[in-house]
């Protein structure tokens, strides 16, 4: 399976388990020129930007491990970007991580919703 559909693959299973905890999926792959969010949801009336990592083995680290610093500030801006697109100003929002642990016949190992995980 290749990166892209591992990526795929991972939102839609990512998307089925937010559901599952009263989220409710607004829109996937939303982008702009800052680049993309993978899942923007509300959830108990806020707004939730959600990055999701995925990994098949532990080799080059844990999920959550690949929001880098500068990917927590990407993040940050696309979300103010998708806010503003949307007219939407003085809101709460929060930026969660959903780390996912593979096995390599993509089943779930972990799934690990970090909320509020990337901070402004």
């Amino acid at each position: 399976m290749s990166t892209a559909e591992l990526g795929r693959w991972a939102e839609e299973v990512a998307t089925q388990a937010l559901a599952a905890y009263d989220y409710r999926v607004i829109c996937r792959n939303w982008r702009s020129t800052h680049g993309e969010i993978d899942i923007v949801a509300r959830e108990a009336g806020m707004w939730v930007f959600v990055e999701v990592k995925a990994r098949t083995g532990v080799g080059r680290g844990l999920p959550e491990e690949a929001v880098t610093a500068s990917k927590q500030v990407r993040l940050i801006e696309l979300a103010r970007a998708y806010l503003a697109a949307q007219g939407i100003e003085d809101t709460a929002w929060r930026i969660d991580v959903l780390a996912l642990e593979l096995t390599a016949d993509r089943k779930v190992r972990r799934l690990t919703i970090h909320r509020d995980a990337v901070r402004d």
